[in-house]
């Protein structure tokens, strides 16, 4: 693979002193043996697992950056166990689901990983691309537990354990500068603003961007940013001082309401699309409201909450009955894809008598057509993929259920088809 860079820099450093330190502090409980044993039904079990439970750890923001998201997908995941649970659980045993909030911050990160990993037999949710990637070697080398994360970057894939469910962030962003050239009018020779996050998640980002630049004859000019930067005045004035015909951003809600908003209001009124990550319908009540419904859209790996499916209207009113006051979002879906996914794996393991955490993987490994039921079929049959290359395009609108409704639905670009992660 050809995706981490040889240099990591700023982040990336951090991160990997810190995982060297995690790795360090639990060399002395190194594996001894496989852990397997035979349990209830004659079932083979390891870490997170006994005769009554199977427990999955979650990885949250519920504080930082992507807070909104981060409620979402742990209320959807906590809401899918409590369902199942309700429904005679898993393998003869009851779904546990523990929480850990790491507010962004890549030292509680690592922590509440190394904390739940000898507890679990995986986890449903992890949220934050950098984080995923600095454990990777652990998980990779000697934890070997199945992580369903709700982060897209291309230097995940590879791991037989660390699964990518959608398009990764470098083929989604293909797809949404395809959407900009075919529906919004750019061309060749036109200038192209970027504004991203630094680390894994933007500059992934932005090596789609610039691939699919490329192939349209489009200039990219970039704007970096680091996850606590909120106000975007300074990149909407650079990229209007450079003349810019639409922009990309693939940053959080809070980075895309506030370049939106700014833009509009100093008249740089340009199509603005963003990554999957990059939108939160709480933001249509903020006063950069109407801007975003008139300029701005974002690709997603799956269609949206409100979308007309079975699956999509049930979990509307089992999330509504469950959390009245809480808004809806895409984070419920990629919540709910992520612990379906696993609980699916979860039944295929039971089935073979196996919910060791190699049994877990090998499980997955077949599911090749999964229908999580909002729009994408997964094959999760080769670590070295994405699941799916497909994105959607979706329009803030405050009229329909969940703010959001499709503009186009899936597709895979043309560039995007011969891209390689």
């Amino acid at each position: 693979m050809t995706h981490r860079r040889q240099a990591v820099r700023g982040l990336a450093a951090a991160l990997a002193a810190l995982v060297a330190l995690t790795a360090a502090g639990c060399s002395s409980k190194a594996k001894t043996g496989d852990g397997k044993q035979t349990g209830a039904g004659g079932v083979k079990t390891g870490e997170g697992v006994t005769d009554k439970t199977i427990s999955l750890g979650a990885l949250t923001d519920m504080t930082g950056v992507y807070a909104t998201l981060g409620k979402s997908v742990t209320q959807a995941q906590q809401l899918y166990v409590k369902q199942v649970n309700a429904a005679g659980g898993i393998c003869g045993r009851q779904l546990e689901l523990t929480v850990r909030d790491h507010g962004y911050d890549p030292q509680k990160a690592l922590a509440a990983y190394t904390e739940l990993e000898p507890k679990v037999v995986g986890y449903a949710q992890f949220i934050g691309s950098p984080f995923v990637a600095a454990v990777k070697p652990r998980v990779d080398g000697q934890d070997k537990a199945l992580v369903l994360p709700q982060a897209w970057s291309a230097s995940l894939l590879g791991s037989p354990y660390i699964r990518v469910l959608g398009a990764t962030y470098d083929v989604e962003t293909i797809n949404a500068v395809d959407f900009l050239v075919k529906e919004k009018g750019l061309k060749s020779g036109d200038k192209l603003g970027h504004v991203y996050f630094e680390g894994d998640y933007g500059e992934n980002a932005l090596k789609g961007s610039k691939h699919a630049a490329g192939k349209a004859g489009l200039t990219v000019v970039e704007q970096k940013i680091k996850p606590t930067d909120n106000d975007m005045s300074a990149q909407v004035a650079a990229l209007k001082q450079a003349g810019v015909k639409g922009i990309v951003i693939s940053a959080g809600p809070r980075q895309a309401a506030s370049l939106v908003g700014v833009a509009a209001a100093t008249g740089l009124r340009v199509p603005v699309v963003g990554n999957n990550s990059a939108f939160a319908p709480q933001l249509l009540g903020t006063q950069a409201g109407p801007a975003l419904e008139k300029m701005y859209w974002f690709a997603s790996p799956s269609l949206p909450i409100g979308a007309d499916t079975p699956t999509a209207k049930k979990l509307v009113a089992d999330y509504r009955a469950a959390y009245p006051s809480d808004a809806l979002d895409n984070g419920i879906v990629a919540g709910w894809t992520a612990a379906s996914v696993f609980g699916e794996a979860l039944k295929k393991a039971c089935a073979e008598k196996d919910l060791t955490r190699a049994g877990v993987d090998k499980a997955l490994l077949t599911m090749t057509s999964y229908d999580a039921g909002f729009g994408m079929t997964h094959d999760l049959g080769d670590p070295k993929a994405p699941s799916s290359r497909e994105s959607v395009i979706i329009q803030p609108d405050k009229s329909v259920p969940g703010g959001m409704r499709t503009v186009r639905p899936p597709f895979v670009s043309d560039a995007a088809k011969t891209y390689t992660p």
